[in-house]
């Protein structure tokens, strides 16, 4: 198929249609075969079924079907079930058990026929919350939630279903799924949704990693995630599970409305349940089982400033000071491939970036409690006198074919790419990370272009008759490359949806690894394709770990099941365009699901150069990324904060609210390190009953209760917000109140310079004052912000604090170097009451933290008779305390009952320790 498709980007429009007419043999419609039919089932010893299948009536389509199947269910514990399912009697490859440790299935057994016994004597098998059930024949099963008996998944098929029954071959397997058409499907990326965050039925959802920029729609782009959360709503009542097919190989996910179908070309059916049955214990269960998500330093929350083109040490620290100059908060500066010599990783160009220079810079950069991040690729440049390259071939590291490391090209030129599924490869890339930390003292490490990319395709040589690189752009192969078809790894009967720029499908190794090249312990790149970039981040999470024992921080492209547990994710190559402004709320809400909290698009667009209004537009929704970095293409005029004058104006406001939000945003880091909860989060996580939010994407939230809204059109300073039922207040304007039935979108002003950020009632919200660093910000005083109903007379709100040295590489309390704070607040009988229940103090206390200003938003009067405690104690000097109020403002007009009074009561000038219980309440109605 390689050599008659696509030899070249130059041929692919050219080949379009014989290219489609050769993919689609069997359209998704087309049923193959009559299926399995259970021949044996029984209890395993671990506490399993275990049962065998055998297959009816056997085709060649794509391939013979595998005649004898093993079976293996679990309920693992109270909220998830495993349903494993693979050849009988001979060994798949499936994701390796040390990159994702779990259960092994059951050895296989020989005897597969012999025995016709079903001793169980019920078809279903109930655990606390999932049911499994199945039917003999032709095989299938179902998962059933017990509580209210909704059937979450059903493989079985009948004769009036658009899909068929299993089918199991070598390279191609295929298993569909009943769903009711009210279901709200997420999931299933990497890829970029025109549509949002609810997958759209007939929409294409391929799995396959590849280096295709995030400015393509509907294509699969950098990571693999084979994962959908299921949110249905009976009789105004939500319940959410999630599914995840734990494969790495390439897939079709064909979504229909009524019915899912996956046609995998390779591996297991490792199928996984978690019963939910909110959103975000859905998150919980699943990160429980494929890893929580990497603690992060409080500096990584900071904003980041990169750009590939800071061609020398002297550009890259003016960029610095113009950030200081124009007041702008900035806590991390990148460089991107610049610094290198020659693009080859590890080093430093002698002229641009010579290590005095940098050095010196660093030292100014981090005594200002700033840090430093570069870029590192994968591939490593060909070149005999090149230190990294001769260590890695004395311990035969690379990716081979044919017994011989695979040649490619990228930056450098000729690479070879490094096997990290090898343990010597781990052992060398830390090695190499030590060395290159003892030339230059980065703080962390942007691993890039790792799905692998590779500007070659096929099996490659280094030309003799000219230089490669040569002087035509980076990215043009130079290498002498010939197709490789000799196997079915190179050509595979069923043809995925591998899609490029022109949305040509394409083979499997088109600019990428060959898939029949050959990694440690035979393991094929056809099967292990998808995990490379995961295998990558653990190599790097690892060697920064150890290199002086700090928590690292490691950013990286591509993503597989579990690469949050290491590594935080930029969404690549976007554009700056008002569509890939709002397409970038969809990708990060997505990561969120899959585990991967820590999530941000470039700010303004990687390439071209944004507009000035839209750049103002990006700083103000990028300020509320969870990971925040404006990042620019080389080609691309400046686009730095200070650039205009105007978008300056944005950037101090926006990200002056982000880094009084620190002590909130790095409380949601812990709480997604220790239950995985989203950093940011779609709308129905926090409201699943709102069905009107279940497909709302141009709106999000922060943690449980920050609203934010932002413009995501030309030439408008109103944007329309859809707010779910209750009290919402403005971060930026405490006084403006939405009463709000969820009934219609209220339309907002939003100048150039605003972005529209709202907070829930029933809340009571951390701050600082905060600076232009993080180290600088976390200094500050605390500032509570309790939110109540509107008018509230009966009512109750919580919030909380983790605070750490986030130097540690654990993020947890016991270790004496943490403090966590429950924060409660009552109104109650005219009586407000506020105090805090600490866990771990000292840590808090030798940091000197205060509490100095509570604000009490939603109270019907003011109030007096102030009393404060702090550890039981009264507080005998209110000499400096000041206590006001003020009357809010609703912004839609209200009548009759909906008109209530409402204030904000402000108590400041306290300077509670953080690191003590205190209390405060005052009673209502007397004049203060």
């Amino acid at each position: 198929m390689f050599s008659s498709c696509c030899c070249s980007r130059a041929r692919v429009v050219l080949v379009f249609v014989l290219c489609s007419v050769t993919i689609f043999r069997v359209s998704d419609a087309t049923k193959i075969g009559k299926g399995y039919s259970l021949i044996s089932i029984e209890e395993a010893s671990n506490g399993g079924l275990i049962g065998h299948l055998q297959v009816k009536q056997k085709n060649n389509i794509y391939g013979p079907d595998i005649p004898y199947l093993q079976l293996f269910v679990k309920h693992e514990n109270d909220d998830r079930l495993r349903i494993h399912i693979t050849d009988a009697e001979n060994s798949r490859w499936e994701v390796p058990y040390n990159m994702l440790p779990r259960e092994q299935p059951p050895a296989l057994k020989k005897t597969i026929g012999k025995s016709r016994e079903i001793p169980l004597t019920s078809s279903e098998v109930s655990g606390s919350e999932l049911i499994f059930s199945y039917t003999s024949d032709p095989f299938g099963f179902a998962v059933k939630r017990k509580s209210n008996g909704q059937t979450l998944f059903n493989s079985s098929a009948d004769g009036s279903d658009p899909f068929g029954n299993l089918v199991f071959k070598d390279q191609y397997l295929e298993i569909s799924t009943k769903l009711p058409n009210d279901a709200s499907l997420y999931g299933l990326g990497e890829n970029t949704q025109p549509h949002g965050i609810k997958l759209k039925p007939n929409d294409p959802y391929t799995l396959y990693t590849a280096d295709n920029s995030a400015i393509n729609l509907n294509t699969n782009l950098y990571g693999s995630h084979p994962v959908y959360m299921d949110l249905r709503n009976v009789n105004g009542q939500a319940s959410a599970h999630a599914v995840l097919l734990l494969n790495s190989n390439g897939m079709d996910v064909f979504y229909r409305g009524n019915y899912l179908t996956y046609k995998i070309i390779g591996g297991v059916l490792d199928f996984y349940f978690f019963s939910g049955p909110t959103p975000l214990t859905v998150v919980d269960q699943y990160t429980q089982f494929v890893g929580r998500p990497a603690p992060m330093p409080y500096w990584s929350l900071g904003f980041h400033q990169c750009r590939w083109g800071y061609r020398n040490v002297s550009i890259t620290e003016a960029v610095v000071e113009n950030y200081k100059k124009a007041k702008i908060p900035l806590d991390v500066i990148w460089n991107d491939d610049d610094h290198m010599d020659a693009a080859k990783d590890f080093t430093l160009d002698p002229i641009n970036f010579p290590r005095p220079k940098l050095l010196t810079f660093l030292e100014k950069v981090h005594s200002r409690g700033m840090k430093y991040i570069v870029l590192i690729d994968p591939g490593i440049a060909v070149n005999s006198s090149y230190g990294v390259y001769q260590r890695g071939m004395a311990s035969d590291v690379f990716i081979k074919y044919e017994d011989k490391p695979l040649l490619a090209q990228v930056w450098p030129g000729p690479v070879y790419f490094p096997d990290f599924l090898n343990p010597k490869t781990v052992k060398w890339w830390t090695d190499e990370i030590k060395r290159f930390h003892k030339l230059v003292p980065v703080d962390g490490l942007w691993i890039d272009m790792n799905e692998v990319s590779n500007f070659c395709s096929g099996l490659c040589t280094i030309p003799k008759d000219r230089p490669c690189p040569g002087s035509g752009p980076g990215w043009e192969c130079c290498l002498d490359c010939k197709n490789i078809t000799k196997t079915r790894w190179d050509d595979p009967p069923y043809k995925i949806n591998v899609s490029a720029i022109t949305g040509t499908q394409l083979p499997l190794g088109f600019k990428t690894i060959a898939t029949s090249a050959v990694h440690y312990n035979g393991v094929l790149e056809y099967n292990a394709h998808s995990l490379y970039g995961f295998s990558h981040a653990i190599a790097t999470h690892e060697a920064l770990q150890g290199l002086e024992g700090k928590r690292p921080f490691v950013l990286t492209r591509s993503t597989f099941v579990g690469s949050g547990k290491y590594a935080a994710h930029w969404t690549g190559d976007n554009k700056g365009t008002w569509a890939d402004l709002k397409y970038s709320i969809s990708t990060m809400l997505n990561f969120g699901i899959f585990g991967i909290p820590m999530v941000g698009s470039d700010i303004c667009g990687f390439y071209p150069q944004p507009t000035e209004e839209l750049c103002n537009r990006w700083i103000e929704l990028g300020a509320f990324y969870p990971f925040s970095r404006d990042h620019a293409n080389f080609y691309s005029p400046s686009q730095e904060l200070y650039v205009w004058d105007s978008v300056a104006k944005s950037a101090r406001n926006a990200l002056g609210m982000r880094y009084k939000l620190l002590p909130y945003l790095y409380t949601l880091s812990y709480e997604a390190h220790t239950s995985g909860a989203p950093i940011a989060r779609p709308i129905f996580f926090s409201f699943p009953n709102f069905t009107r939010g279940y497909g709302l994407s141009t709106q999000f939230l922060l943690g449980s209760s920050l609203m934010v809204s932002p413009v995501l059109k030309k030439g408008t300073s109103k944007v329309k917000v859809l707010f779910p039922p209750g009290t919402w207040y403005s971060l930026f304007d405490m006084m403006q109140t939405v009463l709000s039935k969820g009934e219609h979108y209220l339309t907002l002003d939003a100048p150039l310079h605003v972005i529209n950020v709202h907070i829930y009632q029933n809340t009571i919200l951390p701050m600082q004052q905060g600076g232009l660093t993080s180290k600088e910000a976390r200094k500050t005083p605390f500032n509570l912000v309790v939110t109540f109903p509107a008018g509230a007379a009966e009512e109750k709100a919580k919030g909380k604090l983790f605070l750490d040295n986030d130097e540690l590489p654990e993020m947890k309390l016991g270790n004496g170097y943490s403090t966590y704070i429950d924060f409660y607040a009552t109104v109650s009988q005219k009586m407000v009451k506020l105090w805090s229940v600490v866990q771990e103090g000292k840590f808090a206390l030798e940091k000197g933290l205060i509490i100095d200003r509570v604000s009490v938003l939603g109270l019907e009067e003011m109030g007096g008779e102030l009393s404060i405690e702090v550890d039981g104690n009264p507080l005998s000097n209110f000499s400096d305390v000041e206590f006001n109020g003020s009357e809010q403002y609703y912004l839609e007009k209200l009548e009759g009952r909906e008109k209530r009074k409402s204030m904000v009561v402000e108590v400041k000038g306290m300077k509670l320790p953080v690191g003590k219980n205190f209390a405060m309440s005052w009673k209502m109605g007397i004049s203060g």
